[in-house]
């Protein structure tokens, strides 16, 4: 049997399997009890957050033998019909590439039909942003006065683009992006039934590259796990993605800290040497000062759960000791500002250099208090070098 990916081989089955998006599932679950089921929904968010797999959900939901019900039971011929995509009942249409005002008239024809084996007909019509102003006008009079037992679930990465017409005959829900936090949670599962072992700590690192998709995550798995021989560990996850290891920033916060041009400076020869990507390097940086930002604030990383490992923290609350919270506010600023500038710049190498620079000859802060206790024992000759 051929080889099936993560992202297919766990993709959610139930309203249950959904990660992340309880305030959807639950509404759905109670709109199928109450049978107060809509005749058009609009799914936004972010790609792989579960909008596609809901509306399969759904669309089982409704047209199980044993339904309609918020638990289909996956057994039935509707149901595995619709989990092949081989379903009459349920049409997924990519508005990218049928986004004319032909294919909607299409369309718009063949819903009058009624359903082959299930109660509803479905139409999953999926980066429904990309349809023309004419193709959205002829959906725009189905939507008004729908035909019985059909519904429309209309997904999309960029709700703005649908005309307030639209948006007016729809049920709007809006899928979140995912915590680091619940992706990891989700990727253990995993890894734990696929009987891989893992470091909390390279699952996080997924789960953050991830940003906030599902699908992403399981791409990723699949893809270090792979790659490594005995489980996944920190170091051949960063390896596999390509992000720069927390010693390379630790060394450079050293270098700020003691003035040391010449070796601040090759960090970033070093990162462009070894391959890694200028952007990924800027984006580890901002995580790092973040973290030593908040490792100066009690209990500020604790609470974040996988994110940060109790031995870790520890250590960033050490090094945070070296830098006044002002300064890491600063350094933050900078580097956020190099990485908005560094898609645009002709020359990313020297702007990264110039943004290291600015962090090496930053002034460093000093609290009122401080300075008071500091005049309190010497004279005015001695606060005055201070200042400067």
């Amino acid at each position: 049997m051929a080889y099936i990916v993560f992202a297919r081989k766990y993709r959610p089955k139930g309203f249950d399997d959904v990660v992340g998006q309880e305030h959807i599932v639950s509404t759905l679950r109670r709109a199928i009890e109450k049978e107060r089921v809509a005749h058009a929904y609009i799914f936004t968010g972010t790609r792989g957050v579960g909008k596609t797999t809901t509306a399969r959900i759904l669309s089982r939901a409704l047209n199980c033998e044993k339904g309609p019900t918020p638990d289909p039971c996956g057994e039935c011929a509707t149901c595995t019909d619709i989990l092949k995509g081989a379903s009459f009942d349920v049409m997924e249409i990519d508005g990218a590439s049928n986004n004319g005002v032909d294919d909607i008239r299409e369309l718009r024809d063949n819903i009058g039909y009624s359903s082959m084996t299930g109660r509803y007909r479905i139409i999953v019509i999926d980066e429904v942003h990309m349809l023309t102003k004419n193709a959205w006008n002829a959906l725009l009079k189905t939507l008004e006065e729908p035909p019985q037992n059909v519904i429309f679930i209309l997904a999309t990465t960029e709700p703005q683009k649908i005309p307030a017409t639209i948006h007016s005959r729809c049920q709007r829900y809006d899928f979140r992006r995912v915590s680091a936090e619940r992706i990891a949670s989700h990727l253990a599962k995993i890894c734990e039934a696929e009987n891989v072992p893992f470091e909390k700590s390279a699952l996080t690192l997924i789960a953050r590259k991830a940003d906030g998709s599902v699908r992403d995550s399981l791409s990723l798995l699949d893809q270090v796990c792979s790659f490594c021989k005995d489980g996944l560990s920190e170091k051949e996850v960063r390896e596999v993605l390509g992000l720069v290891g927390t010693d390379v920033f630790r060394g450079l916060m050293k270098d700020i800290k003691e003035k040391n041009q010449a070796s601040a400076l090759s960090v970033v020869e070093k990162v462009l040497f070894d391959g890694y990507d200028l952007h990924e390097f800027t984006m580890g940086l901002q995580e790092h000062i973040r973290n030593l930002l908040f490792a100066r604030i009690p209990g500020a990383l604790g609470s974040r759960g996988i994110d940060i490992e109790p031995g870790e923290a520890k250590v960033y609350a050490q090094e945070s000791e070296e830098f006044a919270e002002a300064d890491l506010l600063r350094m933050a600023d900078i580097i956020k500002k190099a990485e908005q500038e560094l898609k645009w710049s002709a020359y990313p190498r020297f702007l990264m250099e110039v943004a290291v620079l600015k962090l090496l000859h930053l002034d460093t802060s000093a609290s009122i208090e401080q300075l008071l206790k500091f005049a309190a024992g010497h004279s005015v000759e001695d606060v005055k070098k201070k200042l400067n």
